[in-house]
């Protein structure tokens, strides 16, 4: 395992919310991070979709641990700003976040995400969600205040 699939699967063991949602690290490459996660009632909205708030959650976490497989060995990363289009209602029985680099600069990472959900066939997926996400370059070590 590289270095930065070392640091992002550290990283991703942390984060409280994936643990929460019950995601799961699927594949780190470079300029592209997936993320997965099965179908539980605890993720659910009241029609039994998937919440749009996990789709979000796990899809806006690929992107950025797509733009760190970018970013300097001595930065981290945040979302600055994300577009969201659901497309349909998130049935099935998992889902796959694909996040990935569109270009990396100095300080800002223009990153892509689908989310792709599997009912059945593993060859067979509908995209439910796209994103389009703005990631900064932060340097470790930076003041970062909790409101």
């Amino acid at each position: 395992m590289s270095d930065i699939q070392q640091r992002i699967a550290a990283s991703f063991g942390v984060q409280g919310l994936m643990e929460t949602l019950g995601a799961t690290l699927a594949l780190v490459a470079d300029g592209e991070v997936h993320i997965a996660l099965p179908f539980s009632k605890h993720v659910s909205q009241q029609h039994g979709y998937v919440h749009a708030g996990a789709i979000t959650s796990i899809v806006d976490s690929a992107c950025g641990y797509a733009a760190l497989t970018k970013a300097p060995p001595d930065y981290e990363v945040v979302t600055a700003e994300f577009k969201i289009n659901l497309l349909r209602p998130a049935l099935g029985e998992h889902f796959l976040a694909v996040g990935k680099v569109q270009n990396a600069g100095k300080l800002l990472t223009v990153c892509t995400g689908e989310v792709r959900a599997f009912a059945g066939s593993e060859s067979s997926y509908k995209v439910v969600a796209l994103m389009q996400a703005t990631i900064a370059n932060i340097r470790n070590g930076t003041n970062q205040t909790r409101a």
